[in-house]
């Protein structure tokens, strides 16, 4: 869509007001509104400022001034608010040099796919990822202190079955049992045919909406997958429309990665395949159906998956699931249909179009702009030094002899570990200028003050339990 189109369709589509949006360092949506009347060919190129002093990894006060420059093939009618809002995403500029902002998440996936094409080894890096959640009667968390505590409830959490629910009708799923039961089991069908609805309203293509194996309201909606640009500025809606159907609805959805203790957590398991002029290069005559390129682009993410992880697992919670032993993939290993290994070969469909490699350690609590790159510079970078991601394991992983298991390698076991690791494993990341060092060097310093360092001075609240009379 150019920029007189757009104009075009907020008049055709009755808009009054125009919402700017974009993605923060960590990896929250943002945005600001102005009358439609502001907008006009020339803001696609001028563009309007803001304070980005204000934007978390973002600019010193001394230099706050940024501008959002619209653009134009991301505009969407927005399906929540009240009034007709025409939303564009915008790219970050520097108002003074007018250079694209370093720092900008959306600049660097473009960067990412330019990156690819001067390559000559494909021309689009196609992403898949499959974003799970939870949906949520009630949430109640704080931090003081003198005190730290959370609450979660559902109707559908197996701790509730004796609950005086004035009936209680039964019908919790059991712990680690609630994948794909139908209602009266599946509380939220309807809730999520609804999310499915307006995610399709708005362009983005669905292929299946299901209840996932957590009690409590795991559920999982996939999304066909899309040039990586593309699909990073389409996670951002994923995230924006789940939240505010359930929001309506008297419900509350989160990606955080862990939030139930004895159930299974949330992952983001990412399909990625490259291709050039229609033609997929992951389809080939190796193991598995694959290209002698697939298995490169594999040994590249096994290679780089320790600080890959500071990115595709970026919070602290991330590692509560990130345990060895329990259900998330830390191995790192591939095979073609063992969902215990960190990479998996899918094997639904022989067609060539269907090859494709899966990372199935990231959870959704991810920066899409800026873990979807981390992964295909992964990916570029075992092809380009033709990485041997050794014989794949076939066997299941967790029933492996402690001998054996000791060969397999697994993702790191904190944020603070992956941090480190991508400290001294970066090299990879800066090709193409894709990334910058200034990037890794404030992500590393940003995760760390705000996160890592603020949750190790905590007591745990189950260190009470443990303790308190020692």
């Amino acid at each position: 869509m150019k920029p007189n189109e757009v104009l075009a369709m907020a008049k055709e589509k009755g808009a009054k007001v125009v919402d700017l949006r974009f993605m923060d360092f960590p990896g929250v949506w943002q945005h600001f509104t102005v009358p439609l009347r502001e907008l006009d060919e020339s803001s696609f190129e001028e563009g309007f400022g803001f304070d980005g002093s204000s934007i978390r990894g973002w600019q010193p006060i001394n230099a706050s001034d940024m501008l959002v420059i619209p653009d134009a093939s991301t505009a969407k009618m927005d399906p929540f608010f009240e009034v007709p809002t025409l939303v564009l995403i915008c790219d970050i500029k520097d108002p003074i040099t007018f250079e694209s902002y370093t720092r900008d998440p959306r600049f660097i996936a473009r960067k990412a796919e330019n990156y690819l094409k001067s390559t000559g080894i494909g021309d689009t890096v196609y992403i898949g990822p499959e974003a799970e959640f939870f949906i949520f009667d009630d949430i109640r968390f704080e931090s003081a202190p003198n005190r730290a505590f959370y609450e979660i409830d559902s109707v559908e959490g197996a701790w509730n079955t004796g609950r005086d629910e004035g009936p209680n009708l039964g019908y919790k799923p059991r712990y680690k049992e609630a994948y794909f039961p139908v209602p009266p089991m599946d509380k939220f069908q309807d809730l999520r045919t609804e999310m499915l609805l307006v995610l399709e309203g708005l362009g983005i293509e669905i292929e299946a909406q299901h209840h996932e194996v957590a009690s409590g309201g795991q559920a999982e909606i996939d999304m066909r997958f899309k040039p990586l640009l593309e699909m990073a500025d389409q996670l951002v809606w994923f995230k924006y429309v789940l939240k505010n159907v359930a929001n309506r609805a008297g419900h509350t959805v989160t990606f955080m990665p862990k939030p139930l203790f004895g159930d299974n957590g949330s992952g983001m398991h990412t399909h990625v395949s490259i291709w050039k002029e229609g033609k997929p290069l992951f389809a080939g005559d190796q193991y598995a159906g694959v290209s002698q390129q697939a298995l490169y682009a594999i040994g590249g993410i096994l290679k780089h998956c320790k600080a890959l992880c500071a990115f595709t697992n970026p919070t602290t919670n991330s590692y509560k699931r990130l345990v060895p032993g329990f259900e998330a993939p830390v191995n790192l290993a591939y095979s073609s249909r063992n969902r215990s290994a960190a990479i998996r070969i899918p094997m639904y469909s022989s067609s060539p179009k269907a090859k494709r490699i899966e990372f199935r350690t990231p959870d959704p609590s991810c920066n899409g702009y800026l873990a979807f790159s981390a992964i295909f510079m992964a990916v570029i970078d075992g092809i380009q030094n033709k990485m041997d991601p050794g014989d794949p394991l076939d066997k299941n992983i967790y029933d492996l002899p402690p001998e054996e298991l000791a060969n397999v390698p697994s993702a790191p076991g904190s944020l603070e570990e992956s941090l480190a690791a991508l400290k001294a494993d970066h090299e990879f990341l800066l090709k193409g200028d894709v990334f910058t060092k200034d990037v890794i060097d404030m992500w590393i310093e940003y995760k760390t003050d705000a996160e890592v360092n603020p949750v190790k001075l905590r007591p745990h609240p189950h260190e009470f339990s443990l303790y308190y009379d020692i």
